[in-house]
């Protein structure tokens, strides 16, 4: 009990270190304009990690989600500036981005799960294979260089990112609505138990008559409808796409799941420590960013640093249990 209480407590005592540390650096850290601009920011890879947290949870793991990003990105952008000629800058144009975004998201997912659960490859290898497809191609669509959305169009669903509800943008909106559903089917459904299940022993759980296949294979089709809907609100935001779009969003999202406590190997997993872990990177960034402690350049590394210091947790927390 005590163990679990440590982890519980850690992550969101990390939290509240460093947002102390922030304000003592930094007048500016609390302001109202930072801690939107930090939430916000935190809203692309907050949704695909909740989504990361049911993969993991149930035993698999994506490496393709900044790739898979930067190709609907890129898909969206080409699918409006084709058919803006003929529909014309405005709500139906900017419903059919949503579909595509949605559409090419959902069967991204379905072909990394198809690939796991069907022809029975590790997850590692197809999501490492598919991170290279996916970003190939949209090198491939840019010609190397950047695909653009129409200026006139992307002033239009400008607001779906600049935009929002009583000062709060749309982005966090969408986030917080994502991480209370991403909670609810954790704790409170079969796909949440079932994840766990399998996570924990597949064996065991195809013998308790589980799908075993089946929920694994929804856990990647609900990351890449997730990957998706951050797009959604991502490209109005720059309106452009190109090979580097997304790039190491896959670390952060892992990063941010493992620090919230969602176990590695699985078997385990907490929505809303996710959430602690997705603030926690952001926080981290924002602080080395307006205190100047470091080069921007290093956050890379940083967080490469924090998944093996949290693996390295996770495991005597384990041998501990174990004794």
């Amino acid at each position: 009990m005590r163990n679990l209480s440590l982890s519980t407590l850690g992550p969101l005592a990390a939290l509240i270190l460093l947002i102390v540390l922030g304000a003592s650096l930094n007048d500016n850290f609390l302001s109202a304009g930072n801690i939107t601009n930090v939430l916000a920011r935190s809203a692309f890879i907050g949704m695909i990690a909740v989504g990361m947290t049911f993969v993991i949870t149930s035993g698999g793991l994506d490496l393709s989600v900044g790739s898979m990003a930067a190709f609907v990105a890129g898909m969206v952008i080409l699918a409006m500036n084709a058919l803006q000629p003929s529909l014309g800058v405005g709500l139906p144009l900017a419903l059919i981005g949503i579909g595509v975004a949605l559409a090419v998201g959902l069967l991204a997912g379905l072909a990394n799960g198809l690939l796991v659960t069907r022809v029975g490859i590790e997850p590692f290898i197809v999501t490492l294979g598919t991170m290279g497809i996916f970003r190939s191609l949209v090198t491939w669509l840019a010609d190397g260089g950047t695909l653009s959305l129409d200026f006139a169009m992307r002033e239009y669903i400008g607001p779906i990112y600049y935009g929002g509800i009583l000062g709060i943008s749309w982005p966090i909106i969408v986030f917080a609505l994502v991480v209370v559903i991403g909670e609810i089917a954790m704790r409170h459904t079969r796909f949440g138990r079932y994840s766990e299940a399998i996570g924990s022993n597949d064996k065991v759980a195809r013998y308790s008559a589980v799908k075993v296949e089946r929920i694994q294979l929804l856990t990647y089709v609900f990351l890449g409808l997730l990957v998706g809907l951050a797009t959604i609100l991502y490209v109005p935001r720059l309106g452009s796409a190109s090979g580097s779009t997304g790039l190491l969003w896959e670390l952060e999202a892992i990063a941010a799941v493992i620090i919230g406590g969602t176990a590695l190997k699985g078997g385990f997993g907490r929505v809303w420590g996710t959430v602690v872990g997705v603030l926690i990177l952001s926080l981290i960034g924002n602080i080395l960013n307006l205190a100047n402690l470091v080069s921007p350049y290093l956050n890379g590394a940083i967080q490469g640093v924090i998944i093996v210091l949290a693996v390295v947790l996770q495991r005597k927390k384990t041998s501990a249990e174990g004794r």
